[in-house]
């Protein structure tokens, strides 16, 4: 179990997160959706340990940092690594030994080329098949499907469906709505850095038609179509 009190943020003078407090539990996957800005990523990166904050980030099971897997928007790499010295670095990392990489390549990327020369879509699916083949306890996901093929959404559905039977802990952001209908079981909606409203799936509309009828109409009818 994950506990987030009193979570806040700032960048000199410049408030990203207020009063921050959710809980997320084994085989539950959470969506956090809210416009560019809102502050997911930060809020990401405070639960990965990446950020400091006030307020507090609880791992019911140990140090979370042993635990957690997180997914950037923009995966980076370093210069001159491929593909499979990438996955190699990552289990590396856990301790973790695998002998065949082409075997666990389910996105069928060209593990011997240099990393730095994939696709947008190529790199996210590397960096997301090592954060997996770490075996964490905990995934966190900014934009899986973003600048990913249809079909690897596909996988990526059903990684998730997979990652929820295990017991996992998954959190995840998507400017894609049809894709937290298919995959989450709760979303909280984050609004100029607070969590406005969290609902279970069955009321997931409701926070759809929020943000839709937040100034997106006026937003629309500047550009006097």
């Amino acid at each position: 179990m994950i506990y987030i009190k009193k979570l806040h943020k700032h960048y000199g003078n410049n408030k990203v997160l207020n009063d921050v407090n959710l809980a997320f539990s084994p085989g539950e996957i959470h969506g956090i959706v809210g416009e560019n800005g809102a502050g997911k990523t930060t809020l990401f990166r405070a639960i990965s340990g990446m950020e400091n904050f006030k307020g507090t980030v609880k791992y019911t099971e140990g140090k979370i940092k042993d635990s957690i897997g997180f997914l950037p928007t923009n995966p980076y790499f370093l210069s001159k690594i491929t593909g499979k010295e990438y996955l190699q670095l990552l289990c590396n990392a856990r301790n973790i030994k695998i002998s065949d990489f082409e075997e666990k390549n389910i996105f069928d990327l060209p593990l011997s080329q240099y990393a730095e020369t994939y696709s947008t879509g190529m790199k996210k699916k590397l960096a997301l098949t090592g954060v997996l083949l770490q075996k964490n306890d905990i995934f966190i996901l900014d934009e899986p499907f973003n600048g990913v093929d249809i079909y690897s959404n596909i996988i990526i559905n059903q990684v998730l469906t997979k990652l929820k039977e295990l017991n996992k802990i998954v959190v995840l952001s998507s400017h894609i709505f049809s894709t937290l209908y298919e995959t989450c079981d709760y979303l909280h909606y984050l609004k100029n850095g607070s969590i406005v409203k969290s609902v279970g799936k069955p009321q997931f509309e409701i926070i759809e038609k929020e943000m839709q009828s937040s100034g997106v109409g006026v937003k629309i009818d500047k550009l006097n179509l």
